[in-house]
């Protein structure tokens, strides 16, 4: 099977604040990997949301690369150093807030720069918190229906992975892999 490798592949890191679930460690390098997307940090993971758990194990199918790669640090500023710094946020009424694939084609723009970027998606309980949203550079919301608030970790994971690699196909002129 042949990998594509992306120029954006090299200017993203995915930053997991304060991760609780090993499952959600395991299944967020997964969903970074299938877009072929490998580095992952976590700061201030809690004692079980590390990769060396036997769930985050399982549920990295594959991407145990990943996994086993991800950088460990105790605050936020050792796990920046990019040019831009992306805050998830499920919280209505933001101003300024971009949605994933508008996101991405910013990403996209900055890498074809030589930019970094890193995506900062919060805790599964609390989110980010204000102080660590406003480390941003741009805030970034998935829209979901009024009665369901959020999302899973790994799958708002997932879905900036996507609309990353997709929108770097794209400008690419890349047909479905």
């Amino acid at each position: 099977m042949t990998r594509i490798r992306l120029p954006i592949h090299d200017h993203v890191v995915f930053v997991l604040v304060r991760p609780h679930y090993p499952e959600n460690v395991g299944a967020s390098a997964r969903a970074i990997k299938t877009m072929g997307f490998d580095e992952l940090v976590l700061v201030r993971p809690s004692r079980l949301a590390v990769p060396e758990h036997e769930m985050a194990f399982k549920m990295s199918v594959r991407a145990w690369d990943v996994l086993n790669s991800a950088r460990r640090v105790h605050d936020l500023d050792q796990a920046l150093g990019a040019d831009n710094v992306l805050a998830t946020s499920s919280h209505r009424g933001l101003s300024g807030v971009l949605t994933a694939r508008a996101a991405a084609e910013l990403v996209v723009d900055e890498a074809a720069r030589g930019k970094r970027t890193a995506i900062l998606f919060g805790n599964e309980k609390t989110g980010l918190s204000s102080e660590e949203m406003g480390r941003a550079t741009h805030l970034v919301r998935i829209p979901m229906v009024g009665d369901q608030p959020s999302i899973n970790l790994a799958q708002s994971v997932q879905l900036v992975a996507y609309e990353l690699f997709v929108t770097a196909l794209e400008r690419r002129g890349a047909r479905d892999p």
